[in-house]
C-alpha cells in the first residue's frame, strides 16, 4: 500500500474513530505484538478494535465517562495503550504516568489531575498506587494487566483488565441498546475535544499537565507520518516511557493513523535483541541510548583481537570519510565506494545488526542534544539517523531534517505547518497545529508560555544559520556569559565530554564566573572494562571513580574537548579549567535527573554546593556527604573526599566570527 493510501478522512478526527477505520480497511494487518516468555503474540486491527470496544463498555460499568481522568502506569504493554483508546472512546481523559516515578511523584500527578481510576501494569505499580491512596482521595479503583503476585490481594476495588474486558463483552452481547449507545458515544467525539494530559518531566520544578486535543495530536502525527513516508508495513518497537510525548506520538498516534505495527519488548533488558528479531523500520531513541550502544561497542572492541581492532579502526576511518556522503546520495569516487562496500560487509552491516537497526529506513533522536561525533558515527555506518527538535507543548514536532539536509550541528528546518521566530533575547518561539491548549489548572503559567498571537515560548536559545537550519544552543535560562563576556553554553560543553565512552554524564558551571568547571560521572561499564584490562583493582564505583589513573584518563578527554572548543570562535572561552569526578552516579531517584534523564542543574548546584566552592576557590580536594536512595527505597549516606584536577586552556585558533552569535 502506498504512503497515502488509507489516510484518515476529516471525519476520522479522534483515535477511537481511527481505530474503527483501521478495523474496517485493514482488519487482518498486525496492529500490536508483545513478547512474553520468549514468544511474540500478535493482534490484528480487527481484534484490537473488538477488545477496545469491549474494554470501553467494561470501563463504563465502573462509572468512567465523559471528563473522567484515568491514570496509566507501567512499561509499554498493548493493554496499556488500549486503555488510552478505551478511555477516549468514553470521552474520558487518559493520564499516562512515568513507570519509574517514586510514590510521592506519582501522588502529586494523580492528585493534581484528579484521577478517579488507575490502570497499572503489575504488582509493583499496584503496590505503589495502594501506598499513596491517602494522598489521592479521588482514586477509587485500580486495574492491572499482569496478575502475578496479586491473587491474594483484596479485590474490592481491584480488578484485572481482562475481567473488565470480559464484563464489557458480556454487556454488549446482552444489550444491543448498550452497544448502540457506546458506538454513538464514540461518534460524538470531536477533534477539538481534550485527548490526553501529558505531564512534563519537571526539569525546573513540579511537573505541568500539558493538555492536548485530538486535533493537536492527530495533526502532529499526520505531519510526521507524511514527512517520513510511513506505511502500514512499517514496524516500530515501543520501549520509551508511555508518559512521554514522543512515545505517545510515535507508538500510539502515528501507529493508529498509518496502521503500522507496534511491538512491545519482553523487558527493558531485551530491547535490542527484540528490535533485531522484529526488524524494525522506524526507530526512535534519546541520545543516551545511542551513547550507551556506542560505549558498549568500544568496550567490546578493546577486548577483541589485534586484527579485529585494526580492521575496525581502518573501516571506521573510511566510514568517517565517505559514509555520510554515500548515505546522502552525494558523488563519491569508485575506489572509496568499493572500500566502503567491503567495510559494510565486514564491519558496518554487523554493527547495524548488533544494534537492531539493519532494516531501519529512518531513525530519530531527540529529547536533548546529541553529541555531533556520536550522531555522525551512526550515519557514517549507514543508519539514516536524524535529529528533530520538539516539545510536549508542540505534540513533538517543531523542526525536522529533510533527506539530504541532515547535519550534526543543527536540528533542521521548521516542520511542515510550523512557524518559528527568534525573540530578541535569542529564545525560540513556535506556532503549529500541535500547540497545546494550556497547562491543566495553571492559567498563569499558560499565559506566561503562550503569546497572544499563539506562539509558544520554548525556553530554548537558538538561531538560524545561513541555510535556514535551526541551531539550538541550550536552554535559554542556562546559556550564560563568563565574567569576561565569553559565551557559556553548558549543554554544548557537556555533550562534547559525553562523546567519550568513559564519560556517562557531565554538569558544567561557569555563568558569571572567571572559568568553566565540570562535574563528571564515569561510565561504570566502559571504565570497569578498562580497569580489568589494565589491572586496576576496585571494590566499588566510588573507589574506581577516585582512582588516579581514572583521573588521568578523564583528563586526556577533557584536554581534547578544550582543544576542540579552542577551534570554535563562539565557544572558545568555555574551555574547562577544573573538574572533579563525582563519587556516585547522578540518579533520578535522588532528584538529580528527571525521569527522562535530563540534568536538574539547579538541584545539583544546591546539593553539591561544597564541591562547586572547591572547584572555584583553588582547593585540591573537597569533602562531601550525600544522601542516596537504594533500589528498595531505603536511604543512606555516602561520604567521600574528591580530588580536583586543573586543566590547561588553549589559545583560540579559529578566525573570529562572532557576528552571528551576537
Amino acid at each position: 500500500m502506498s504512503a497515502s493510501a488509507g489516510r484518515p478522512s476529516e471525519a476520522d478526527d479522534t483515535f477511537p474513530k481511527l481505530l474503527a477505520r483501521n478495523a474496517r480497511i485493514r482488519p487482518e494487518r498486525p496492529a500490536f505484538r508483545q513478547k512474553d516468555f520468549g514468544i511474540w503474540q500478535a493482534w490484528t486491527w480487527r481484534e484490537v478494535h473488538e477488545i477496545v470496544r469491549a474494554y470501553a463498555a467494561g470501563l463504563a460499568t465502573l462509572g468512567i465517562g465523559e471528563g473522567s481522568k484515568v491514570a496509566i502506569v507501567g512499561q509499554n504493554r498493548p493493554r496499556l495503550y488500549w486503555t488510552m483508546a478505551a478511555a477516549q472512546w468514553l470521552r474520558a481523559i487518559p493520564i499516562p504516568v512515568y513507570a519509574d516515578s517514586v510514590a510521592d511523584e506519582m501522588a502529586y500527578v494523580l492528585d493534581h489531575a484528579e484521577v478517579t481510576h488507575a490502570v497499572a501494569q503489575d504488582q509493583e505499580q499496584v503496590d505503589k498506587l495502594l501506598s499513596i491512596q491517602d494522598k489521592v482521595p479521588k482514586l477509587t479503583t485500580i486495574l492491572y494487566d499482569e496478575e502475578r503476585g496479586l491473587r491474594t490481594y483484596d479485590h474490592t476495588h481491584l480488578a484485572s483488565i481482562d475481567s473488565i474486558v470480559e464484563k464489557g463483552r458480556e454487556a454488549l452481547m446482552r444489550d444491543p441498546a448498550e452497544a448502540a449507545r457506546l458506538d454513538a458515544l464514540r461518534d460524538a467525539g470531536r477533534g477539538s475535544d481534550l485527548s490526553i494530559i501529558l505531564y512534563t518531566s519537571g526539569t525546573t520544578g513540579r511537573p505541568k499537565g500539558v493538555m492536548l486535543t485530538y486535533d493537536n495530536v492527530r495533526r502532529a502525527g499526520e505531519i510526521g507520518s507524511a514527512f517520513d513516508r510511513l506505511e502500514e508495513t512499517d514496524e516500530i518497537i515501543a520501549y520509551l516511557p508511555i508518559a512521554w510525548v514522543g512515545d505517545h506520538i510515535f507508538s500510539y498516534a502515528q501507529a493508529i493513523i498509518v496502521g503500522l505495527c507496534v511491538n512491545c519488548p519482553e523487558s527493558p533488558d531485551t530491547i535490542v535483541a527484540d528490535r533485531r528479531e522484529i526488524g524494525t523500520t522506524y526507530a526512535f531513541a534519546p541520545p543516551r541510548v545511542f551513547e550507551n550502544m556506542l560505549t558498549l561497542t568500544m568496550v567490546r572492541m578493546e577486548d577483541a583481537s589485534a586484527l579485529k581492532r585494526r580492521l575496525f579502526k581502518y573501516f571506521l576511518k573510511q566510514a568517517d570519510k565517505v559514509g555520510e556522503r554515500i548515505l546522502n546520495g552525494e558523488r563519491v569516487g569508485l575506489g572509496d565506494r568499493l572500500i566502503y562496500r567491503l567495510g559494510d560487509v565486514l564491519v558496518y552491516g554487523p554493527l547495524r545488526n548488533q544494534y537492531g537497526l539493519s532494516r531501519v529506513k529512518v531513525g530519530y533522536t531527540a529529547g536533548e542534544a546529541i553529541g555531533p561525533e556520536i550522531f555522525r558515527y551512526y550515519r557514517s555506518i549507514g543508519v539514516n539517523l536524524k535529529q528533530l527538535y520538539g516539545q510536549t507543548e508542540a505534540a513533538v514536532y517543531v523542526t525536522m531534517q529533510p533527506d539530504g539536509e541532515i547535519r550534526a550541528d543543527t536540528v533542521g528546518r521548521p516542520a511542515p505547518e510550523v512557524d518559528i521566530r527568534i525573540d530578541d533575547n535569542g529564545e525560540v518561539l513556535y506556532r503549529s497545529p500541535g500547540v497545546f491548549v494550556g497547562y491543566y489548572k495553571d492559567e498563569a503559567k499558560t499565559a506566561e508560555t503562550k503569546t497572544p498571537d499563539g506562539f509558544v515560548r520554548s525556553g530554548d536559545a537558538g538561531f538560524f544559520d545561513g541555510d535556514g537550519h535551526l541551531k539550538i544552543i541550550d536552554r535559554a535560562k542556562d546559556v550564560g556569559r563568563m565574567r569576561d563576556g565569553a559565551l557559556f553554553p553548558p549543554k554544548y560543553v557537556e555533550n562534547k565530554l559525553k562523546f567519550y565512552p568513559n564519560i556517562k554524564e557531565a554538569v558544567a558551571f561557569g555563568d558569571g564566573r572567571d572559568m568553566v568547571t565540570v562535574f563528571i560521572n564515569i561510565d561504570l561499564v566502559a571504565v570497569g572494562s578498562w580497569a580489568e584490562r589494565n589491572n586496576v583493582t576496585y571494590a566499588s564505583y566510588q573507589e574506581l571513580a577516585a582512582h588516579p589513573r581514572v583521573y588521568a584518563m578523564v583528563a586526556e578527554h577533557v584536554d581534547e574537548v578544550n582543544r576542540s572548543l579552542a577551534a570554535e570562535p563562539r565557544m572558545g572561552g568555555a574551555q574547562i579549567a577544573r573538574f572533579l569526578i563525582l563519587h556516585k552516579e547522578l540518579d533520578a531517584d535522588d532528584g538529580e535527573l528527571t525521569r527522562t534523564q535530563k540534568v536538574r542543574r539547579g538541584f545539583i548546584a544546591e546539593r553539591y554546593a561544597p564541591l562547586i566552592t572547591a572547584l572555584y576557590d583553588g582547593s585540591q580536594t573537597a569533602d562531601i556527604r550525600t544522601e542516596v536512595t537504594f533500589e528498595d527505597g531505603r536511604k543512606g549516606v555516602i561520604a567521600a573526599t574528591l580530588a580536583v584536577q586543573d586543566m590547561t586552556r588553549h589559545p583560540i585558533t579559529a578566525p573570529a566570527d562572532l557576528a552571528r552569535a551576537a
